[in-house]
């Protein structure tokens, strides 16, 4: 279940408007011309309607000019997040974190040393892998889960794509539209009941791979006692 949103006061909605301002404007060289466009123009109309229609157009226009700065720093901020993203281990499961609507996203379900990972997402769509770091190495810990997950998501829609800038690869930028225009084919019960399905899959104890540590093996003539017995 999604925690409730804590209420943010008036003066802390402003901070993280500007920090968002100042974040922008230091990524994105385009955003500040932008940014005085989107209030001068309206401006400069507000005071040709005041003078032709008279002083009730002020309110639209002081109105208008915020909604137009608004506008300019959602979408210009929205693209200064994806480049500052792009590379960054872990960005994907973030950015879905971020979104709207009921996503569940389980980071690193399986990584590397190296910093290779995917993620699993649950959602609308069905269940989704990402694959973050080297090609070659997060091809094959897709191929990994995706055989794990096929025993237990039964006819829910599988997909999966690798984080990346290279040929049929996803980039980070496009990750939230890619997402939101899959097909939505499960209901709130089928999420809830998957979701529960793949958290027992998870919580299974896997045996570890690899020669057995020494203080874990057994004393030497065990074998041979129990079988004289």
């Amino acid at each position: 279940m999604a925690k409730p949103q804590e209420k943010v006061s008036f003066g802390q909605r402003l901070k993280q408007i500007g920090m968002v301002f100042r974040f922008t404007a230091k990524q994105d060289r385009w955003f500040a011309p932008l940014a005085f466009a989107a209030v001068v123009i309206p401006l400069a109309l507000t005071v040709v309607a005041f003078f032709v229609w008279g002083w009730l157009w002020i309110p639209l226009g002081i109105l208008v000019t915020l909604l137009s700065l608004l506008i300019v720093l959602n979408l210009r901020s929205n693209r200064a997040m994806m480049n500052a993203a792009e590379g960054q281990p872990g960005a994907a499961a973030q950015i879905i974190e971020n979104m709207r609507g009921d996503w569940r996203v389980t980071p690193a379900v399986s990584s590397t040393t190296q910093m290779d990972m995917v993620h699993l997402v649950i959602g609308r769509s069905g269940v989704i892998l990402l694959a973050e770091g080297n090609p070659q190495r997060v091809r094959s810990l897709l191929g990994q889960e995706k055989r794990r997950l096929a025993k237990v998501i039964g006819s829910a829609p599988l997909y999966d794509y690798v984080i990346g800038q290279e040929e049929g690869e996803l980039p980070v930028r496009k990750l939230r539209m890619t997402l939101m225009r899959l097909p939505r084919k499960l209901g709130r019960r089928d999420i809830n009941a998957l979701d529960k399905r793949l958290k027992a899959l998870s919580a299974r104890p896997q045996l570890p791979k690899g020669a057995i540590p020494k203080n874990m093996r057994p004393p030497k003539g065990a074998f041979r006692q129990a079988r004289g017995r």
